[in-house]
């Protein structure tokens, strides 16, 4: 065959298997995650429509279809109708650098990391054009509300890549799974997260993956509890159901890197364990990840837009920092004990710092009870 028919085939043989994979696992985690929740609130989750309520995603894929699509008179209509479009666009891209087996890794590039931050941050153009194509008081404060927030999150996001790419030295995921291969006594593997600095990122990076997911407690501009929906609000029909797309897709991409950033990507915990197929592990710690998003969001209630700001810029900016510096003196330590000592002492004092710095209990004035006569 001639080069592009094949160059062609291969392009389209994984864009295939992306969509089908992460729109099954879609489909999985949408039923999955309300029956989770329902146990934890001690109440049934979709419990009708098929065996156990599984076909409940086939129910909601079918109400979005046939609900109306209800335009603003006065939007604009070609930004109304690219928003959602472009969302979701850029949430699949940034699932095609993230290697989810040995060779298995769908558009392998140098640059890879680099990659998924530069088509990620065009979300922030979606969300804008969302609440402005609206034509809606709402939505463009709404909108306004999620890209300060969101903007604010990327920066610790993106910090806390720079020790994984500085100790390994590329921007390709490949790479940072291979300097992850192997394990102390044959027990413990030698991921990013075993470290101080490393563990500390990781904490970081899940949080600020939160607030970019726009998932609980962090999920301000579009409260679910509210008459409106942030950017969303003149949505409605299959466009929002491509919001809501997209926003999980974001959620597995946040979680893939992650994985491969410190967890080791595709390697098993235990090297007696590496005959199991190197891309269930990564699934399995993907799995894992969401489940504390579910659970995250079953637990904590949602945070004001001044504290959420406040922990972005006092917090998670200064200790993303710290992790960069830590990790340099681990590395220049020789990567042995006494580097990891140190990293731990750093990234504790600042820590302890920090939080005695912005300490936010307040005292209150006694409360006075009144009751009428």
């Amino acid at each position: 065959m001639p080069d592009w028919v094949t160059t062609m085939a291969s392009i389209l043989l994984n864009i295939s298997a992306l969509l089908g994979v992460f729109l099954t696992i879609f489909a999985l985690i949408s039923v999955l995650e309300r029956k989770i929740l329902g146990r934890m609130q001690n109440r049934y989750g979709p419990n009708r429509v098929g065996p156990f309520g599984l076909f409940q995603p086939v129910a909601d894929g079918i109400k979005m279809l046939i609900k109306e699509d209800v335009v603003p008179a006065r939007a604009d209509k070609v930004v109304h109708f690219l928003a959602p479009i472009l969302m979701a666009a850029t949430a699949i891209l940034t699932l095609g650098v993230i290697p989810y087996g040995r060779n298995m890794t769908p558009f392998a590039i140098d640059g890879g990391i680099l990659f998924f931050f530069a088509v990620g941050s065009t979300t922030e153009l979606a969300v804008f054009m969302a609440g402005w194509g609206s034509n809606n008081k709402f939505s463009m404060l709404g909108a306004m509300r999620a890209i300060a927030q969101m903007v604010s999150y990327e920066l610790p996001l993106i910090l806390t890549t720079l020790p994984v790419v500085m100790v390994v030295g590329a921007l390709s995921p490949d790479a940072i799974v291979s300097a992850q291969g192997g394990y102390w006594f044959g027990i413990l593997p030698h991921w990013f997260v075993t470290t101080p600095w490393g563990a500390a990122a990781f904490i970081l990076f899940f949080v600020s993956g939160l607030v970019e997911s726009n998932r609980t407690p962090f999920d301000v501009p579009e409260g679910e509890s509210e008459i409106v929906a942030g950017h969303m609000t003149e949505y409605s029909g299959f466009k929002y159901a491509t919001f809501f797309l997209a926003e999980y897709f974001g959620m597995f991409a946040i979680s893939g890197l992650a994985v491969t950033l410190f967890l080791g990507g595709w390697h098993a915990p235990i090297a007696v364990l590496e005959f199991i197929p190197s891309y269930v592990w990564f699934f399995l710690k993907l799995s894992a990840l969401l489940f504390v998003y579910i659970w995250v969001r079953g637990t904590l209630p949602r945070t004001r837009v001044d504290q959420i700001m406040n922990f972005a810029w006092k917090f998670m900016l200064p200790m993303a920092f710290t992790c960069i510096i830590a990790a340099a003196v681990w590395h220049y330590q020789g990567r042995g004990l006494a580097g990891w000592l140190w990293s731990l002492a750093m990234i504790a004092i600042i820590y302890h710092t920090l939080s005695r710095l912005l300490g936010t209990k307040k005292k209150f004035a006694p409360r006075t009870y009144r009751f009428a006569e």
